[in-house]
């Protein structure tokens, strides 16, 4: 029988385990999880036969997923994250997950997420694999993307601006073909957009452990006119896209116009090279509301 005590000694450990997936980081994926899932089924709400399949998706993506490679992106990480303040309460540098049981981890998650995505269909569990597997690359020498300039932003993009919607749409559908790519574009695009002030706050870090990031290798300027020639891009396609009424309605056409400047000037105005995360936050959020109009246009529940 569990006693009090025990229960008690063992809610810091799971606390900690939920700590190196960073919760606040689980939306980031499900949120594009729920666009695929909408392109599919073009319903705000899918069929509730769906659902069971549809949240055992959700789970792999958001806790399994992110669990899995952010802990093995923690253990292969510690020279950098040792340099970096904000990383200074992180569960493996104040010691209360060693560095042997957050390896542990990253492999008991993988595992998890693999296994368990079959549930929700082959096509969707071979995406979950490949996205496993990135994750790893991007970690783990001598493969190591995050330390490979270009090819940091390449995996960070693609898994939230192309791989997420895929996802959700491999969930309802598992024929690809019919997935509208010049959505997984404007995504990766948007992606590149808020993925790249992230490198920004952690080049001092990085620079100081001797990792080769985008940040490093071509400097806070550069780094962030690539990122804002990502996120003009990406506005612009969205405008395009209304114009031509091709997946987004035409009836958005006006926000769009109203949106893409506010969206481009909201960029020069929150991000910079001496960049923080408060920014790209406060960026994102902001970002939510024309895809919140979308979503309720491309559905039929709002009329403009």
């Amino acid at each position: 029988m569990t006693t009090t005590v025990g229960v008690r000694a063992a809610a810091p450990r799971v606390r900690d385990v939920l700590a190196v997936g960073r919760p606040a980081f689980w939306v980031v994926s499900i949120v594009p999880y729920y666009v695929g899932i909408l392109l599919a089924t073009r319903r705000l709400v899918p069929p509730l036969e769906d659902w069971p399949r549809l949240i055992v998706g959700a789970v792999v993506m958001g806790p399994l997923v992110w669990l899995a490679v952010l802990a093995v992106n923690d253990a292969y990480d510690l020279p950098s994250d040792r340099l970096n303040p904000r990383k200074a309460k992180s569960p493996l540098l104040d010691g209360r997950i060693t560095l042997r049981a957050v390896k542990r981890i990253a492999f008991a998650a993988a595992v998890a997420a693999v296994g368990i995505s079959v549930h929700v269909g082959i096509v969707f569990a071979f995406g979950v694999l490949l996205a496993v597997l990135l994750g790893y690359a991007y970690s783990v020498p001598p493969v190591r993307l995050k330390t490979r300039a270009g090819f940091d932003v390449a995996v960070n993009a693609l898994a939230l601006g192309a791989f997420g919607p895929l996802a959700g749409w491999a969930a309802v559908n598992p024929d690809l073909g019919e997935f509208p790519w010049l959505m997984g574009l404007q995504g990766t695009l948007a992606a590149v957009g808020l993925y790249l002030p992230t490198t920004l706050a952690d080049l001092e870090a990085d620079r100081a452990a001797g990792y080769q990031t985008i940040a490093v290798r071509f400097g806070a300027r550069t780094t962030y006119r690539i990122g804002f020639g990502a996120w003009v891009a990406a506005a612009a396609l969205s405008g395009v896209l209304a114009a031509t009424d091709t997946i987004i309605p035409r009836g958005m056409l006006v926000l769009e116009v109203v949106m893409v400047p506010v969206l481009i000037v909201a960029y020069r105005r929150l991000i910079g090279p001496g960049q923080t995360f408060r920014g790209v936050i406060v960026l994102a959020s902001l970002f939510l509301f024309p895809c919140g109009t979308f979503a309720l246009t491309y559905t039929g529940v709002l009329s403009i």
